[in-house]
This record gives structure tokens, sequence and C-alpha cells, in this order.
């Protein structure tokens, strides 16, 4: 289509071009002839060779009523122009274009005006024959019927091969795309050195392929420490059953074996709970009731419900002044969270564990310290991954009580964090966004 309109944009150009330079020629002979008749030379033959110069050229001069007075010898006594034709040259000049004449090969393009003399109004018509345009226009009509075909098959198959060229990355990306499987993802697509578009391509896809490599990585990891720490209270629960199943156990014993499965089971819930709640993370699922969250009241609940094994461990809880501080925050994730960490702090610190917040920028921070020994140094930067555990720690939850508060922290868009106090005693918080009326 291209081709083709570019073959017809040139075919009119020139057509227009050779037209207007016959017309032009027409109107300098017509000049001449103009001022000849004023000098009332009116014959022809003696200004043959500055009005004609050439065998297809001619002119001749008519009365209004279309009588020739003088013509070229070429044409004869021939009148040139039709009654609607010489009534509008009379008027004003006029082009017109004529068939076959007798003396002449092909047709004609005239040009008639009026004249005024001394011996009243003449019209002039000066012409020349059409058979050199019309041969010039049909030689550009061959050339281009042969050149186009030409040219678009040459088009053709250069596109072909520039696409071909251009789209074999591709073809060996797609095929190496095709062999990687769960099996191999540490494989990557070629990516060609040419640094366009498809090698962008190649580099995006490529990183896209190392996330979801690593993706799958932690997925295997967080299977596999989740089978690991079901193993552990499985494998207790079904030794308490079978001894409590055993023959001459007494009502003593059997009691305390089912505590102790029942401790277990317990222990198995609040696994699978944490194990849920991290998987809906994952998957940008988690629930959230967002609202206005009196944080006295979430301390007061949390310290209540730690309250009797704070007692019997001879430790206190204290609940700090928050003031109005109101986190933009579901109730029941942040106090999971608050429970979480005092649940750590009487699990693994000592002495009085205190509960505070504070306002920083935007968000506000809860704070849960204690007087013990604090983290381990090495085991600070790793504190909040999934199954993690403090080296020594033996007993005790399954290590997935901090990255459920970094969770629900990254799940409202602030953040968890843990230090250990110059005073001895560890201090772990987390940071909520502020109520939007909490804000001014």
């Amino acid at each position: 289509m291209v081709l083709g309109g570019t073959g017809f944009f040139v075919y009119l150009q020139f057509r227009n071009d050779v037209d207007t330079a016959v017309d032009s020629g027409l109107r300098s002979r017509a000049d001449e002839l103009s001022a000849v008749v004023r000098r009332e030379e009116t014959s022809l033959s003696a200004h043959e060779q500055h009005l004609v110069g050439k065998a297809d050229s001619f002119a001749e001069v008519l009365t209004p009523a279309g009588e020739v007075l003088d013509s070229s010898p070429v044409i004869g006594a021939v009148n040139l122009l039709e009654p609607d034709q010489l009534k509008a040259a009379a008027a004003a000049p006029t082009f017109v274009t004529r068939g076959d004449l007798p003396s002449l090969d092909g047709g004609a393009r005239l040009l008639a005006a009026p004249v005024t003399t001394s011996e009243g109004k003449r019209i002039i018509v000066v012409g020349t024959s059409t058979a050199s345009r019309d041969e010039s226009l049909t030689d550009l009509e061959q050339l281009l019927l042969v050149a186009l075909p030409a040219a678009l098959l040459l088009a053709s198959v250069a596109g072909y091969w520039v696409a071909a060229a251009a789209l074999r990355p591709v073809e060996a990306m797609r095929a190496r795309a095709e062999e990687i499987s769960s099996a191999t993802p540490d494989e990557r697509l070629p990516v060609p050195d040419t640094r366009d578009e498809v090698a962008r391509l190649g580099e995006t896809l490529n990183e896209m392929l190392a996330r979801i490599g690593d993706s799958m990585e932690r997925e295997r990891a967080f299977v596999a420490d989740a089978s690991h720490e079901l193993r552990t209270p499985l494998a207790i629960l079904r030794a308490e059953l079978d001894l409590a199943l055993a023959q001459g156990r007494s009502p003593e014993e059997l009691r305390a074996a089912l505590a102790s499965a029942a401790e277990e089971t317990d222990r198995l819930t609040q696994l699978s709970e944490d194990l849920l709640t991290i998987a809906q993370t994952e998957r940008g699922e988690l629930p959230l009731r967002l609202e206005p969250l009196h944080l006295d009241e979430a301390f007061e609940t949390v310290e209540r419900r730690f309250a009797r094994r704070a007692e019997e461990a001879r430790r206190r809880i204290e609940v700090g002044e928050v003031g109005e501080l109101a986190p933009h925050a579901d109730r029941l994730r942040v106090d999971q969270a608050i429970g979480t960490l005092v649940d750590n702090a009487l699990r693994y610190g000592a002495g009085t564990i205190v509960l505070s917040a504070r306002r920083v920028g935007e968000a506000v921070e809860i704070h849960v310290t204690d007087e013990g020994a604090g983290f381990p140094p090495d085991f600070l930067p790793r504190a909040f991954e999934r199954f993690s555990r403090a080296p020594g720690v033996r007993e005790g939850g399954a290590g997935l009580g901090l990255a459920i508060v970094a969770t629900v922290a990254e799940a409202h868009g602030g953040r968890a964090g843990a230090v250990n106090r110059a005073e001895g005693g560890a201090d772990v918080w987390l940071s909520l966004p502020l109520a939007p009326q909490a804000r001014a």
C-alpha cells in the first residue's frame, strides 16, 4: 500500500508538472502573438519562427464570430474552437484540451485569449500537440509498473530477513523458557548483547525468574521448617497417648499424660494459627479491620491475659502512660502482636515487663521491654525470621512469634525491630500509622 501510494503520488506530481510546463509555454507564446496582432502584423508566416518554433506547435487568429483570419500552415484554415469555447475566450483567456487533429499525432492543448486591435476584437489561439506529454506519462506508467513490484519484492525479502534476525533472540529465549521447570529454577534466558528492547525484555524476564526462584526457595524452606516443627509436638502427643493407653496406669499417671497431650495440642493449634497468618500475608490476604485503636485499652487487655502467668513466675507487667495516642490499626491483630511480645518476655526474659508507646513522626511505636539478658548479639539481625530461635533455646515456641509481629506491622504499613537495652534486657517494638484525626 505504501509503495502503491508513493507511485500514484509520483505519477500525479509528474503529470501536474508536465501540464504546468505546457500551460506556461502556451502563455508565453500567447503574449508574443498578442503583441504581433496589436501591431496589425496579421501575417503569421512572417513571425512563424517566433510563434511556432516546433513542428508540433501552431497558432491562429480568429474573429469573435469564429472566422479564421490567419493560421499556421500545419493546421490550415480550421477553426479550433467550439462555439461555447469561442464565447468563453472572448471574455477571458481559456485553456482547451482537444482530441486528435488531422495534421497532428494525438491530441492538443490550446490557449485562446482576446486581443483588442485598431480593427476590433480578435481571438488568438496558440496550441501544441500533447503527444510528447502522453508519451512521457506512458513511459512513467510502464516504469512504475515494473519498478514497484520489484521494489515490493525486494522490500518483502529485506523485511523478512530483518524481522527474522530481530526475532531470532526471541526464539532463543522461547526455546530456553520451554526447558525451564521447577526442577531447574536456576536456569536463565539467553540475553542478546544488543542493548535494545529485546535485550531489556530478556533482562526483565530473568529478574522475574530470579524472584520466582527466591520465592520457591522460601516456600520450600517454609514447608521444611513447618514439617520439622510439627513433627516434635506430634511425636510427643503420640507418645503421651500411647502411655495413657498402656495397661496398669494409675489415675494420676493417666491425668498427667492427658494434661501433657492437651498442652501439645494447644501448641499445635497455636502453630497452625501462626502458619495460617504467615500464609495469608504471603498471598496478600491478611484481613485487617482498620479503626482508631485506644492503646490503653489494648495494653490493659494484654495485661489481664498474662497476669496469672506473670504471678506464677513472680514477675510484674506494668503499663506506661500512652496519652491520646491512637494508631489506625486492627484491634485483633495488634492484640496478637503485643501478646506475642509479652509471651516471649515471660518465656525468655526476666524482671518487670513494661508496655509503653510513643509517637515517632506520623506513627506510633509500641515497646515491650524486660530486664533479662536480652538477645544474643549474633541473633539480633535474624530475630524476625521464620523458625529462628536463639542459640541454646530448645523449648518453647516454634520460632514464629517475632515473625508474626513483623507480619502484623508490615500489613499495617509499619515495621518491627528489637535492640538490647544498655541497662540490661530486651526492647522489642513495632510501629503503626497514626489515625488520620490524631495526626494534627
